[in-house]
């Protein structure tokens, strides 16, 4: 019974990380139990400060923080996020396949994209990324499906990770919360961090892009040890002794200096 209630636990958790709430009516069909088995699960989890219950359900307590949409974080570190996907643009070659990852910085990578690139496979989960790809001739955009989380233009599990299953990429370009030497790469929500498993998995290389304000930072949700990466790509801004630690756990780094207007 306690595996049980701990499935139920978890299931109830990534609902919440993708849609922000949950209803008893919902989550007694799904799971197959009483709405005194649901209410009990609620009370467990709001107790362990995941959710608010209200009349009817729960919403999500993202530790008293809002989630913050894709158009508001890509405004900070703007020139950062720029340096960053530009240069990780410039990695991309014609002929290859690559998978681009939902975030602000991965957004900047698309958008910087050379027009004169040709048979170019684009995999994301990002509809905002997708959209602006669509203008350029030379690449295709295969999206991987899913469950839309709004704020973030993703696309989640279920489902998602189905067409990653049958998809191999040359390259892969992760966005992230956290880069850790011990905890590794993180991020803040658990349905994200499940897609980006299973695109390390799907690529012969992966490269994770993030800015200076997550480089030594810890998220809830595991994605993958620091040995699991190829390649990190940051900003000056990031502190030196954390960077040193991950070159000494043997990740390579690519330090980008953004521009000053």
């Amino acid at each position: 019974m306690a595996l049980k209630a701990a499935l139920r636990h978890d299931t109830i958790r990534r609902a919440m990380e993708v849609d922000g709430r949950v209803s008893i009516a919902d989550l007694k069909d799904r799971l197959g139990v009483s709405e005194v088995t649901i209410r009990d699960d609620l009370k467990h989890l709001e107790q362990r400060k995941v959710l608010i219950r209200v009349r009817g359900g729960a919403v999500a307590l993202r530790n008293g923080v809002t989630e913050r949409p894709l158009e508001e974080t890509s405004t900070t570190n703007r020139a950062e996020k720029l340096a960053i996907g530009a240069h990780a643009a410039s990695m991309i070659t014609s002929g290859q396949t690559v998978i681009i990852d939902v975030g602000s910085t991965t957004t900047e990578l698309a958008k910087a994209l050379s027009p004169e690139l040709t048979r170019v496979v684009v995999i994301t989960n990002g509809l905002n990324i997708a959209l602006l790809l669509e203008s350029l001739p030379g690449v295709s955009v295969i999206v991987t499906g899913g469950t839309l989380r709004p704020l973030q233009h993703s696309l989640v599990a279920p489902m998602a990770t189905l067409v990653l299953d049958q998809l191999k990429a040359d390259i892969a370009f992760l966005g992230c919360n956290g880069v850790d030497p011990a905890r590794g790469f993180t991020n803040s929500n658990i349905a994200e961090a499940e897609i980006k498993q299973a695109m390390v998995k799907s690529a012969a290389k992966t490269v994770f892009l993030a800015d200076h304000d997550k480089i030594g930072k810890v998220a809830s949700a595991f994605v993958s040890d620091i040995s699991g990466a190829d390649l990190l790509v940051t900003d000056d801004a990031a502190d030196p002794a954390t960077l040193e630690e991950l070159k000494a756990g043997g990740l390579a780094i690519d330090m980008v200096r953004p521009k000053v207007d």
